[in-house]
């Protein structure tokens, strides 16, 4: 079985997304992709107008677009506050999965970025990396090293770039629309837009 972990604060998720995870899913086999919203992001923080469980509920909602796609808890708050890591994450689902072959599938700013994460040579041995080209990073730029780290002719092996994804949609704009009270159907699953609409998500005041 082929596995993508999908991470992200999903908030909310959108079809640039699912465009990245249908993409990924045709390019390389997967079975299943998993959306796991993360708890707390060590690397970004902003004061979000929704709860875990909303991001949760929204993230169950987009995942009915696709039956490949499938909700997870696996990066759910921790108990003791602390930020989530995605190396720890990419443990318990291969602990969890020892039979399948495990990807983590990640935007190019955020993989640029790889030196900052927590233990990154352990983040390329745990799973191969489908990185997903964005506007500014090239194919080639992508499979070279991050900015301070130097990776190992096998650790490149496990890079794989997804090109020609070109549903980008500025997640900060697009709460921006909804906290005017703005449905924002033509960037969000209607699902999605309907449950945000019902519940007053992100209005402001």
């Amino acid at each position: 079985m082929r596995i993508a972990l999908f991470g992200g604060s999903f908030d909310p998720p959108h079809r640039g997304h699912v465009a990245i995870a249908k993409a990924a899913a045709d390019r390389f086999a997967l079975d299943q992709v998993l959306f796991a919203p993360v708890g707390r992001q060590p690397l970004k923080s902003y004061p979000s107008g929704t709860t875990f469980d909303e991001r949760m509920a929204l993230t169950t909602l987009t995942c009915m677009t696709d039956p490949r796609f499938t909700p997870s808890t696996l990066d759910a708050p921790r108990p003791d506050g602390l930020p989530n890591y995605t190396v720890d994450t990419l443990r318990r689902l291969g602990n969890a999965m020892p039979d399948a072959q495990i990807y983590n599938l990640v935007g190019a700013d955020s993989f640029v970025s790889l030196a900052k994460w927590r233990d990154p040579q352990s983040l390329l041995e745990l799973a191969d990396w489908i990185v997903v080209s964005r506007p500014g990073y090239s194919g080639s730029s992508l499979l070279a090293d991050p900015p301070g780290l130097t990776l190992t002719l096998a650790q490149r092996g496990h890079i794989h770039v997804l090109e020609n994804v070109h549903e980008d949609v500025a997640a900060t704009d697009l709460r921006e629309r909804l906290a005017r009270g703005e449905p924002c159907t033509d960037l969000l699953p209607p699902q999605v837009s309907g449950y945000i609409q019902h519940h007053h998500l992100y209005l402001k005041g």
